[in-house]
């Protein structure tokens, strides 16, 4: 990093401050649920080329653009999708203002995470202003479907695009921090099974439904009893809906079923969270069932892409020379040193580092408790800041 002129790179981070906050702005009045981001794909796409990148999208709908070519690449992500509102009259301002004001831009994804982007093409619009790269590809991705289905476009990148990068940072919102891991997690479901009769004689029946509850306080309190690690914490489980089956509303359902989200500690896999399920006492008493589910809802561009939803834990070692080097260029460019950290909730690094080992950090504007909360913002400074990281990063990575 000895050849990177940190502080000039930090300046220009600096002026283009207030056009940040408007990009971020721009992309938060666009509306971009999850297989619904065409709109925001195709306008990021616009800002890539204004910024001197090669933008191409690919047959799922993932925008790639670039700076520089060949070997080796660099690669910085943000997901541009969002979750929905909720409840409207939970927000003091209306979710798809884009305001600016308090020295914060507000509206749904502003931290989770169209922060992200917008930080991505100010700091593309940096790496060009300083003579751009003579080594390797710079590769800015603005993925879609995350929040349904985290990691799945960058199976699709790998395994379909054949694109694997040498080292991902993933912008999701850090708090400022350093993010080197975090929990996986799966999705999976409880299954109870009955007999229906009439409900006017519960008796001729077997309710799946009253099975299904003593499941489901024997899942709270398996909770409290899964395993831990020291950096990434505490595996959790948690009911999240409840499903039942019958004739009709005048009988005694058939069928009952909860969905589970299990966060995965290391030590944690699909085969041992599904096994400590099975082993419940009202499972094995009344033969239940856990099914492992699968995500294949088309993208935005009509695309399929079916993965069984189960997310890989992962967690670089703090002293990691991808973990070192981040450490580095922050402190080079903010003259102080980060806090490295973990995420709790999971993101793409499921795929890059958790299924294909491709080292993965993460720093990224905005913080964690804003991610799918009413009134969420991301702070002006955040933005500044990940453009210059992002740029020096990238300009100084493999020199």
């Amino acid at each position: 990093m000895k050849n990177i002129d940190f502080q000039k790179i930090l300046s220009s981070a600096r002026k283009m401050e207030s056009e940040n906050a408007e990009l971020l702005s721009e992309m938060v009045r666009i509306q971009s649920f999850s297989s619904q981001e065409k709109e925001m794909i195709e306008f990021t796409a616009e800002r890539f080329k204004d910024a001197g990148a090669g933008v191409d999208i690919d047959p799922m709908g993932n925008l790639l653009a670039k700076i520089g070519d060949g070997d080796p690449i660099i690669a910085i992500d943000a997901h541009i999708d969002t979750v929905g509102v909720g409840d409207i009259k939970l927000w003091e301002k209306d979710p798809f203002s884009g305001e600016i004001s308090d020295g914060k831009v507000y509206g749904r994804g502003a931290s989770d995470q169209k922060g992200g982007a917008a930080a991505m093409v100010t700091a593309a619009k940096i790496i060009n202003e300083m003579g751009g790269t003579d080594r390797g590809t710079i590769l800015f991705t603005c993925t879609v479907q995350e929040e349904d289905c985290d990691g799945l476009c960058w199976q699709y990148i790998i395994n379909e695009d054949k694109i694997k990068p040498n080292l991902v940072i993933l912008t999701e919102p850090t708090n400022g921090n350093i993010n080197r891991g975090h929990r996986g997690r799966m999705e999976m479901e409880a299954k109870t099974f009955g007999v229906s009769c009439h409900a006017s004689a519960p008796e001729r029946g077997d309710n799946a439904i009253y099975k299904l509850a003593s499941v489901l306080l024997e899942l709270e309190k398996l909770n409290n009893k899964l395993g831990s690690d020291e950096f990434l914490g505490k595996g959790t489980l948690a009911a999240t809906k409840l499903y039942s089956s019958s004739p009709s509303l005048c009988a005694v359902a058939d069928g009952a079923s909860v969905h589970i989200d299990r966060r995965m500690t290391l030590g944690e896999t699909e085969q041992s969270a599904v096994a400590e399920i099975l082993d419940l006492p009202s499972m094995n008493k009344y033969g239940g069932k856990v099914e492992v589910l699968e995500y294949f809802t088309p993208s935005w561009k009509g695309l399929t892409y079916k993965t069984k939803k189960v997310f890989p834990v992962w967690a670089l070692e703090e002293n990691h020379p991808v973990v070192k080097s981040a450490v580095e260029c922050y402190t080079k460019l903010f003259a102080e040193k980060p806090t490295v950290d973990k995420w709790t909730f999971s993101t793409n690094g499921v795929a890059t580092m958790g299924m294909f080992g491709i080292p993965s950090f993460g720093y990224g504007p905005g913080f964690e408790n804003q991610a799918h909360a009413p009134n969420e913002y991301c702070p002006i400074e955040h933005l500044t800041q990940c453009s210059a990281f992002y740029a020096a990063y990238a300009l100084a990575y493999g020199k």
